[in-house]
């Protein structure tokens, strides 16, 4: 496998990645911070799983940043298709340059020929990223358990090789392999094939202690007391049995929220005002409120 090309100093250890991240404000701890320096280092895509609003899609995000490398996001969905992940022809420009060849002397080969050229080809996210010219870049195939199968197993040869089969112009190579991170929520099950092309990390609920440090890297000026309270009763609600429990993007919304508030601590008016930045349906915000939003910051609180 040919390795990405990499833009910057050489990067030696998982250390060197747990102290860039961060310096950027990504709290990573050491498994993370290996898988991704195994992912510079090998090669290899790295698929990260876990709950919605864990930080899976700020890893990509973060790297291009640590790299100062471009990032070409795909973002998937379901009926994703080749023409709005690698490409498609420019028919509009194709049809006026069939009107401007009338008359010449070239043959139909010729024209034909001419008309699927690159100047033709309108590059989507997985293409660019072949295609790039001068280092690797970070290429983020963000919810792929989105897509279907049959999406999936088209990614094969691009996660195997780094190249795409274009029938007009035939197979195209990366120069530069880009650095590959996939996100998946598990809202369905991957192909044992895709797995076994990637390196894999799962991304779990913070402990107290780190998602505290998250919010303090995300928002330095925040009062110590409310970043305590906060990162308590979001930890509190994902014991509930909830719909959806809060992620860690939503704490960090909540605690924004607050600071835009000019709120220092949590009190239970408070939290009744605020509570849409943390649940995002009636039904999780009735069973909040059922399970006592005053019991639950007495607990925090004690």
């Amino acid at each position: 496998m040919t390795l990405p090309s990499q833009s910057h100093k050489p990067i030696d250890n998982a250390d060197q990645i747990l102290r860039g991240f961060e310096e950027l404000g990504y709290i990573a701890d050491r498994g993370l911070a290996t898988a991704v320096y195994l992912l510079t280092r090998l090669g290899m895509p790295l698929l990260l799983e876990g709950q919605t609003g864990l930080g899976k899609t700020e890893v990509a995000k973060t790297l291009s940043r640590f790299l100062d490398a471009p990032l070409i996001r795909l973002q998937c969905y379901e009926g994703l298709d080749v023409n709005s992940a690698v490409y498609e022809w420019n028919y509009q420009k194709q049809l006026l340059a069939i009107k401007l060849q009338e008359g010449t002397s070239k043959t139909v080969e010729e024209k034909e020929k001419f008309v699927f050229s690159p100047d033709f080809l309108l590059e989507r996210p997985l293409l660019q990223a072949v295609r790039a010219e001068k280092f690797s870049p970070v290429l983020l195939i963000d919810e792929v358990d989105r897509a279907d199968e049959a999406f999936e197993a088209f990614l094969l040869e691009l996660l195997s090789d780094f190249q795409i089969s274009i029938p007009e112009l035939g197979t195209i190579r990366a120069k530069h392999p880009p650095y590959v991170v996939l996100t998946s929520n598990r809202s369905r099950e991957l192909s044992e094939a895709l797995r076994r092309r990637c390196l894999y990390h799962w991304i779990d609920y913070p402990s107290l202690e780190k998602e505290m440090r998250i919010v303090a890297a995300r928002l330095p000026g925040i009062e110590e007391t409310l970043s305590r309270q906060v990162v308590g009763f979001v930890q509190a609600l994902r014991g509930l049995n909830l719909g959806r429990s809060p992620g860690v993007a939503e704490t960090l919304d909540w605690a924004r929220s607050l600071v835009a508030l000019d709120k220092k601590t949590l009190d239970e008016t408070t939290i009744e005002e605020t509570l849409g930045c943390l649940s995002k349906s009636l039904e999780d915000t009735s069973r909040i409120q059922n399970a006592g939003i005053e019991r639950i910051l007495a607990q925090v609180n004690s």
